[in-house]
């Protein structure tokens, strides 16, 4: 087997093992009656924020950057996911194949970017009908493909910090509500990043959400599509560099685990 083969059989199987861990984790029925309402109702609550304010420009604003930010928010799971591996005790198995870690846990996760996107899309459409959110046809459908960068884009930063969590696992969850916060604070969701001083713009900058969530705000707002192409272009490189960092991560996990034997069947 050649090694590109190599690679998508075992992202193959990986992906395969996550949907089925999904399929136990929900069932349509729950998923609608137990998520999908719930951040529903999240994205509803910041819309009202903007009603009770008095002013139609601030619910928008509040709806938009609540309902792309659940595609951003959905993929953070794959930071504690990467920690139960640990707990299951399967990456000193991983670490001892000869596949490299990142292929398998950049992979296995992937439903995590399916569920963020459905959710936050689901949202969106919803919701944005209901407190008169222009929707402009066809370009409306643009949001789409903007929505599925964002969960793509922010999952490879989650796929990074994962690495992090699988080495400390105990601090699985507070990197993915550390991180969940961050986002939602500082990426235009609930203020303009301009709000800010320029030290916190220029981390924002690094953040994935902050391009995606623009270039919907752009596409909604009916500007040229042309002026939206820097900040997807921005919300791939923020990806790309974030995919670096999980491969730095896993390397650094696995080599020090070979070396000192520190990546044991539990934690």
């Amino acid at each position: 087997m050649s090694g590109a083969a190599h690679l998508v059989h075992v992202g193959r199987y990986a992906v395969q093992t996550g949907f089925e861990q999904y399929r136990v984790m929900f069932t349509w029925r729950s998923w609608l009656a137990g998520w999908y309402l719930r951040v529903l109702a999240q994205v509803t609550f910041f819309a009202l924020i903007g009603e009770l304010l008095g002013s139609r420009e601030r619910t928008h604003f509040l709806l938009v950057g609540a309902a792309v930010f659940l595609a951003a928010m959905g993929t953070f799971t794959a930071i504690a996911s990467s920690a139960w591996e640990r707990w299951a005790g399967t990456l000193p198995l991983l670490v001892a194949s000869p596949t490299s870690p990142v292929l398998v846990f950049s992979t296995r996760s992937l439903y995590f970017v399916v569920d963020a996107t459905l959710t936050s899309l689901g949202a969106f459409f919803v919701a944005a009908p209901l407190f008169g959110v222009p929707l402009p046809w066809p370009r409306v459908l643009l949001v789409v493909p903007l929505v599925l960068l964002v969960a793509l884009s922010t999952y490879a930063s989650a796929v990074a910090l994962g690495g992090i969590s699988a080495r400390w696992p105990s601090t699985r969850n507070l990197v993915s509500n550390v991180s969940s916060t961050t986002l939602l604070t500082i990426c235009g969701v609930v203020v303009p990043v301009a709000f800010y001083p320029a030290p916190v713009q220029w981390l924002a900058q690094a953040l994935p959400l902050t391009h995606g969530l623009a270039a919907v705000r752009a596409v909604l707002a009916g500007e040229p599509l042309a002026a939206m192409l820097p900040d997807v272009a921005l919300a791939v490189a923020a990806g790309l560099g974030w995919l670096a960092v999980a491969l730095l991560t896993f390397d650094r996990l696995a080599a020090s685990g070979r070396r000192d034997g520190s990546i044991e069947f539990g934690a």
